[in-house]
């Protein structure tokens, strides 16, 4: 069993920069790739980032590429996700999740979630 706690989520104005946090707790919870995903209101949890284990690879939402990376810590099992020139369209809440499935954009195949941070973008 992984927990997950996300923070780092705020108001911010259209342009700005905010860090987000997912901290993981249980056994091995540092083996599994990570990943974010987000729900604005009224629309599907959709895919922002993934990371594997390793850090070796990462993979981006095209929404996201260029603004947002993805890290992780796995000394602190931590994961972050550093989002740049953040756009209204951004507001969502942005969930983290540890997969164990095969495919790192599917949220079926992640199997551990945290409950959420909310990120407004003000314009």
């Amino acid at each position: 069993q992984v927990q997950l706690v996300e923070s780092g989520g705020e108001l911010v104005q259209a342009g700005g920069s905010l860090r987000l946090s997912c901290a993981a707790s249980g056994r091995t919870s540092s083996s599994y790739a990570m990943g974010w995903f987000r729900q604005a209101p009224g629309k599907e949890r959709e895919f922002v980032a993934a990371i594997r284990w390793s850090a070796s690879s990462t993979y981006y939402a095209d929404s996201v590429k260029g603004r947002f990376t993805i890290s992780r810590d796995n000394t602190k099992n931590t994961v972050y996700l550093q989002m740049s020139s953040l756009k209204p369209e951004d507001t969502a809440v942005y969930y983290c999740a540890a997969r164990v499935g095969s495919s790192y954009y599917v949220t079926g195949d992640y199997a551990y979630w945290g409950r959420g941070t909310q990120v407004t973008v003000s314009s």
